[in-house]
């Protein structure tokens, strides 16, 4: 079932340059010029993985010549905006460290410094937690946590004094705030000012369990734990993964192991087992087992959702090439001018469904990586 795995990452990087990779979409289709973006730093966090768990020296020496694309000796970062405060685009930071590390290259440490100043500047809500964006204020989304927070641990364990305290406050906060007491999901955004048009007027909340949000959650809560070496503040982040991933447990479809685009509303007209999500909690599944912080139970189920993965969406097309389809391309909340995008069931199964972009692909590869690991 594997076989073709190896050589569909090939194509990709194959196909691929900095300044037009194929698995950015988003960048495709809307003629963007090439920028600091979270979708190349996922893709580029997992061709890390693959090289760090192959041994092959290709995955490493695509993912430098590509950082260094946009990083300069200054450490000024091509297309990046630090005015924007857009925590999406601290995430592609996190890849810096371990470049910096393995290479020495200076500029990767200059970088991870005008980086590390955003969040320094980053607007806050009255919880102490990160605005997402500045033109989403007083907005966490739990997009965000993975998107910054990665960054930010990674930062305090080489250059802050291993000091998380902040790391962890936002992450409680979270769990304080957004979690459904019910059912244990996650909620995608939270308005603190109760003001913006797709927030409940009492509690703040958006409508909806999306499972890429929860997704992103489970993610950052996995690497977190494997980075952090404050064993205190381990504990604290491993039982709201550990509950967490009892809670989404429950809505896997048991045929194939995958997870619905509206995670608790599965069969609903239109609803689908969604491809990026899915890869994510079958990670979090796997590394989270390998860590020791689940069941090994765990590994097992994440195995059996990536297997259903393979099987559902990794396909030949008519031209002999693999392709990962069912991945929801883009969801987001407002802003105020694109009330679209409400945070409604309706809305969430609206967005495109595409194949081979970064936000299904990374992960799934991520997940591949721990199958490498734990099963050869």
């Amino acid at each position: 079932m594997y076989n073709n795995i190896d050589k569909y990452i090939e194509r990709l990087i194959t196909e691929s340059t900095p300044d037009l990779p194929i698995w950015n979409i988003e960048s495709i289709r809307q003629g963007k010029k090439p920028h600091w973006n979270y979708i190349d730093g996922c893709m580029i966090t997992s061709l890390l993985a693959m090289s760090e768990i192959t041994g092959e020296g290709k995955y490493f020496d695509f993912a430098e010549s590509f950082i260094d694309y946009y990083v300069s000796d200054d450490g000024s970062i091509l297309g990046y905006d630090i005015e924007k405060y857009n925590l999406d685009d601290i995430n592609e930071g996190r890849v810096l460290f371990g470049l910096y590390e393995k290479t020495g290259k200076e500029k990767y440490r200059l970088a991870i410094e005008k980086q590390k100043k955003q969040l320094d500047g980053q607007p806050r809500t009255n919880t102490g937690n990160f605005w997402h964006k500045l033109i989403y204020p007083n907005q966490i989304w739990l997009d965000g946590i993975y998107m910054a927070q990665v960054f930010s641990t990674l930062y305090s364990k080489n250059y802050g004094g291993k000091n998380y305290s902040d790391m962890l406050s936002q992450i409680e906060n979270v769990n304080k705030y957004m979690q459904d007491s019910k059912s244990g999901l996650y909620y995608h955004g939270l308005d603190c000012s109760k003001s913006i048009f797709w927030a409940d007027k009492e509690t703040g909340l958006s409508k909806n369990f999306w499972l890429r949000s929860i997704g992103w959650f489970t993610v950052a809560l996995v690497d977190i734990i494997e980075i952090i070496d404050d064993e205190g503040a381990k504990d604290r982040l491993t039982k709201i993964f550990v509950k967490l991933i009892d809670s989404i447990t429950d809505f896997r479809h048991s045929e194939s192991g995958l997870y619905w685009q509206v995670v608790d509303q599965p069969g609903r007209d239109g609803n689908y087992l969604e491809t990026s999500g899915s890869s994510m909690i079958a990670y979090a599944q796997l590394k989270g087992a390998r860590l020791g912080v689940l069941d090994p139970s765990h590994a097992a189920l994440g195995k059996a959702t990536f297997d259903g993965i393979c099987e559902r969406y990794l396909k030949v097309s008519d031209s002999g090439e693999l392709n990962l389809g069912g991945i929801c391309l883009v969801a987001g909340l407002g802003p105020e001018n694109n009330i679209r995008r409400d945070g409604s069931y309706e809305y969430y199964i609206s967005e495109p469904i595409v194949e081979n972009d970064a936000k299904g692909v990374a992960p799934f590869v991520l997940c591949y990586t721990e199958i490498l690991r734990a099963y050869g």
